[in-house]
């Protein structure tokens, strides 16, 4: 992890979000609980940490006791006592557990606060618009918990985009709530990174007025365009790999052909026969990410391919410039990052 990079793009989501008047928590689940990479989002300050992960929120309240955090997944019923113990707001969509989560707060003599979560599309997490009151009617009275917010998530799983409409119509829910219980809901999380550049546009809602960002952050991404957002840096995290075998080899496997490790059957291109390659061995696989995520910093490599503890790069005209030792850079996915820090075979460095 490249730590000035990282602050870099903190600071400058922090000031967008500010001119916007939006708070904003920053999401860690990327991290996998790296205590070495948590530190340093801690470092940055935020008021807020959300995170999938029961075992990572615990981390995260070890390295800081005073942040809030948010688990941010509706909680399985075996998990209820340390979601109240190490999350201070759990987003939730069944009553059912809402209760236990009370019944929880009250043996630990804690005020557990809780974000509904509408369903807008997306067809993920979230209860549907039309139960909604209902579903408030049933847990607003109990008594070790709090509604702070209500919440949805877009592009997740089916990739709905956010818009303009659908951020009102779920400002509209929390009005109709707060009309009908006369009660306050302080926050509408509705923004996450796809959500970011709808703030330039003026399309976001003022009732809309916290967001959750992990991928701008650790990317600089722009999730509608795919490009970088103005200001933000890109690569905060690399791959770099050893060169364990230099050899010059056919380009066309020889003899017959059947399905490899990963389930697959190398296709042949035609131009390829007769043609040999330097290739290079490196010391990384498949237990530690697929090829498909990684993107070689020198444009005239090529990933060829990889087995469960090797990949294969054709170094093409560059055969002769490298030696074993040499480590190769790789740019990275957001899916290649959660990989490789889910694996305990890949060393994680600071930089």
């Amino acid at each position: 992890m490249y730590k000035a990079k990282l602050a870099h793009n903190y600071q400058q989501l922090d000031l967008l979000f500010k001119k916007h008047h939006k708070d904003w928590s920053v999401v860690t689940k990327l991290l996998c609980g790296n205590e070495l990479f948590l530190n340093e989002v801690l470092k940055l300050n935020p008021k807020e940490v959300c995170d999938s992960r029961i075992q990572n929120l615990k981390k995260i309240k070890k390295l800081n006791p005073d942040i809030q955090t948010v688990y941010i997944k509706p909680p399985s019923k075996r998990s209820i006592k340390n979601v109240v113990r190490y999350a201070d707001v759990s987003f939730n969509t069944e009553s059912e557990t809402v209760h236990l989560l009370s019944e929880e707060a009250g043996r630990q003599g804690k005020i557990h606060r809780v974000t509904i979560m509408i369903e807008l599309g997306d067809l993920r997490e979230g209860i549907m618009g039309d139960h909604l009151i209902d579903f408030y009617q049933k847990i607003f009275e109990l008594p070790h918990i709090e509604v702070v917010a209500i919440g949805t998530n877009l592009t997740c799983l089916n990739g709905i985009l956010p818009s303009q409409d659908k951020l009102i119509q779920l400002s509209l829910y929390k009005q109709l709530v707060e009309a009908k219980f006369s009660k306050q809901i302080p926050w509408v999380t509705a923004g996450t990174s796809v959500v970011i550049p709808l703030l330039s546009r003026k399309q976001v809602p003022s009732a809309v007025n916290h967001f959750r960002v992990g991928e701008s952050l650790f990317f600089g991404v722009n999730l509608l365009s795919h490009k970088l957002l103005k200001g933000l840096k890109k690569d905060i995290f690399k791959l770099y790999a050893e060169i364990i075998e230099i050899t010059e080899k056919p380009k066309v496997p020889i003899g017959p052909l059947g399905i490899n490790v990963a389930g697959e059957v190398t296709e042949i291109k035609e131009d390829d026969y007769g043609k040999s390659s330097y290739r290079a061995i490196l010391d990384v696989g498949l237990l530690e990410i697929s090829p498909e995520h990684l993107t070689p910093d020198d444009k005239k490599l090529e990933v060829i391919n990889a087995s469960s503890d090797m990949l294969i790069v054709d170094l093409g005209e560059r055969g002769t410039q490298y030696k074993i030792g040499d480590r190769l850079s790789f740019g990275l996915t957001y899916m290649g990052v959660l990989s490789l820090l889910n694996s305990n075979y890949v060393e994680k460095q600071i930089a």
